[in-house]
C-alpha cells in the first residue's frame, strides 16, 4: 500500500472520527465524569476498531448488508444499548455536580467498566460494519495480500480513533470546570438526551436496498 493512498485513508477516516456520534458524546461525558480514566473509554473504542475492521475483513459486513434479519437483529441491541446509556444519564443524580463539589472524579465506576461502554456502543452499532464494507475496500489492493492491509488500515484508523477521542475527552474534562454546577448537570443531560435521539435514529434506520 502506498503512502499516498494511506494518507488519503487517514484523512477521511479523520473527518469520519470526528463527526460527532454515539463514541464522541461518550468520550465528552467520560471525559467530564471519571477525568484520566477516561483513557479507558478510549482503549474500548480502539478495540471496537479491530473488531469492526476485522470482521469486515472475514466477509460480517457483507452479511448484514445481505440479511434482514441479522441486520435487525443487531440494530436493535445497538438502539437498545444507546438507549440504556441515555437513560442512566438522564435519571443520574448529579455526579458531574458531585465531581466539581469535592474536586474528584465522578463515581466509582471501574476502568474497565468505562471501556466496556465504548466498546458495546461501537461494536453493537451495524452502521459501522455497512461503513467500513463500503469504505475500506476502497483502498485494498486486490493484488497484495489483503489480511496486511487490512491490518495497517485497522492500526491508523484505531491511532486516529485514539487521539480524536482523547481530545473531546480532554475538552469534556476541562469544559466541566468552568460551568456552573447547574450548568454541568445540564451537560449530562444534553449528553443522555443526544444518546437517546442516536437510539431513535438507529432504531429506524435501514439497510440500503438495490
Amino acid at each position: 500500500m502506498d503512502f499516498v493512498t494511506l494518507l488519503a485513508f487517514a484523512a477521511v477516516s479523520f473527518v469520519g472520527i470526528a463527526t460527532p456520534g454515539p463514541t464522541v458524546l461518550l468520550a465528552l461525558t467520560n471525559g467530564s465524569r471519571h477525568g484520566l480514566r477516561a483513557v479507558a473509554g478510549m482503549i474500548g473504542a480502539v478495540l471496537s476498531d479491530f473488531v469492526l475492521i476485522g470482521a469486515v475483513a472475514i466477509g460480517l459486513g457483507a452479511l448484514l448488508a445481505a440479511s434482514e434479519f441479522w441486520f435487525s437483529m443487531l440494530k436493535w441491541a445497538g438502539a437498545a444499548y444507546l438507549a440504556f446509556l441515555g437513560i442512566m444519564l438522564l435519571r443520574s443524580k448529579g455526579t458531574i455536580d458531585a465531581a466539581l463539589k469535592s474536586g474528584a472524579p465522578a463515581g466509582a465506576t471501574s476502568p474497565f467498566s468505562i471501556g466496556l461502554k465504548s466498546f458495546m456502543v461501537a461494536a453493537t452499532n451495524p452502521k459501522g460494519y455497512l461503513f467500513f464494507s463500503a469504505f475500506l475496500p476502497q483502498f485494498i489492493d486486490p493484488i497484495l495480500p489483503q489480511a496486511t492491509q487490512y491490518m495497517l488500515l485497522a492500526l491508523v484508523f484505531a491511532a486516529l480513533d485514539f487521539l480524536i477521542m482523547f481530545g473531546y475527552a480532554f475538552f469534556g474534562s476541562q469544559a466541566v470546570r468552568f460551568l456552573k454546577t447547574s450548568g454541568a448537570m445540564w451537560l449530562e443531560r444534553a449528553c443522555g438526551g443526544a444518546l437517546l435521539a442516536l437510539a431513535g435514529s438507529l432504531a429506524f434506520y435501514r439497510r440500503a436496498t438495490v
